[in-house]
């Protein structure tokens, strides 16, 4: 079986990275035929490392070229791009003639089933409203407001023409049942240590980019009442992202410096969990949340935000790790607070979340994929077998 995956780039040290690069090395490992079709790599290597065995095509399209513009003249470029993608695409899917292409749900979408008529499946790694950051198009009025409008409904008529679409969340999957077939298959873990967090650092820490969808200024609010009960603790946050030096002035203009420390991301965040002893999601949503999983499989408890969707699927809450009210800072501080000072309960939490995250093996989680794979397969072979009479 031939699997072709459609992305950007594999050039972000940040979850969907990540999760596409293993998938897509297990499914090579495990006797399938595995491609990956990136627009924008342009010559750099994957982040994270690539089993020899997928092919990685590159179009080198270049979308940043739209950038830096006035208007209509970034709307003008945009669509010469679009024009030489699907141009590419074409060519790409049709010399290689996968069984199945997978969508990351990106600007692909547009025109993939068009000129792919097999089986495809879409693949999203965050929540429908999300996707795309059209809702960061909505928020900026109108004319924007109603450019979102117009590329949410033509991305809802294609994905009608998809064979079905993997969502990460039964809460997500009811946001598209009335558009496509949905599926519910969530990430698995990256890794799996034998060791654990001794949770005795006073150190908690806090992974992602730094962009609008992580929440750092809540995280920073709810740290500034922590340190004024708890100031022997610190939080080491990892990520990169465009919003890196509003959330290091956010810092400093609560002066807490001394207490909140900012990294690049790391080859070995693994470490960095086992060092800690909390760790804290401030996000405002999340697609399911990568760093739950990490933290809990090194025994660190979370205390996160029950944002849309992913913790509450995640996480049982006040057993293994706590959610707390959306958005309420208060209660982030309180909780973090509750587990400095309780490190009998943090311990027991960490030791739960150790066992209970194990649901999300990688072994479980592919083969759910695999089934889906064989399942699509199936259901197209009598379609086609009419269609060619």
């Amino acid at each position: 079986m031939k699997i072709f995956y459609i992305y950007t780039a594999l050039v972000t040290k940040g979850g969907a990275d990540r999760v596409l690069t293993e998938k897509a090395n297990w499914l090579a490992e495990h006797g399938y035929e595995v491609g990956i079709v990136t627009d924008t790599q342009m010559g750099r290597p994957p982040v994270f490392p690539l089993s020899s065995k997928v092919n990685l095509i590159n179009l080198d399209i270049d979308f940043a070229k739209e950038y830096g513009h006035p208007f209509l003249m970034r709307i003008f470029l945009y669509y010469q791009l679009m024009k030489n993608y699907k141009k590419r695409m074409k060519e790409v899917l049709n010399a290689e003639k996968p069984d199945i292409v997978i969508t990351t749900m990106g600007r692909d979408m547009d025109f993939l089933t068009d000129i792919y008529q097999g089986v495809i499946i879409g693949e999203a790694h965050t929540t429908k409203h999300f996707l795309r950051n059209f809702h960061l198009l909505e928020e900026r009025g109108f004319p924007f407001k109603q450019i979102a409008w117009y590329w949410r409904r033509k991305m809802d008529k294609k994905a009608r023409k998809m064979s079905g679409i993997v969502l990460l969340t039964k809460e997500d999957a009811e946001s598209w049942k009335k558009t496509s077939q949905t599926y519910v298959i969530p990430n698995s873990l990256p890794f799996e240590p034998e060791e654990s967090s001794i949770l005795q650092n006073k150190t908690a820490i806090a992974v992602g980019r730094y962009n609008n969808a992580k929440g750092y200024e809540y995280l920073i609010e709810a740290w500034k009442i922590v340190h004024e009960k708890h100031p022997e603790w610190i939080i080491n946050i990892f990520g990169s992202g465009e919003q890196k030096d509003h959330v290091k002035h956010l810092i400093e203009k609560s002066a807490l410096q001394d207490t909140i420390f900012t990294h690049e991301p790391t080859d070995d965040i693994m470490t960095q969990y086992l060092n800690s002893s909390i760790c804290v999601v401030s996000s405002r949503y999340e697609g399911f949340s990568m760093v739950i999983l990490e933290s809990m499989i090194c025994g660190v408890p979370v205390v996160s935000f029950d944002c849309p969707h992913g913790p509450r699927n995640i996480i049982k809450n006040g057993e293994d790790s706590i959610l707390v009210e959306y958005l309420n800072t208060q209660a982030l501080a309180d909780n973090i607070c509750y587990l400095i000072e309780n490190p009998e309960i943090r311990k027991e939490m960490g030791e739960k979340a150790k066992r209970n995250i194990k649901r999300y093996s990688r072994e479980n989680v592919m083969k759910q994929w695999t089934e889906l794979f064989n399942h699509l397969l199936h259901a197209e072979q009598p379609a086609a077998s009419e269609s060619s009479k």
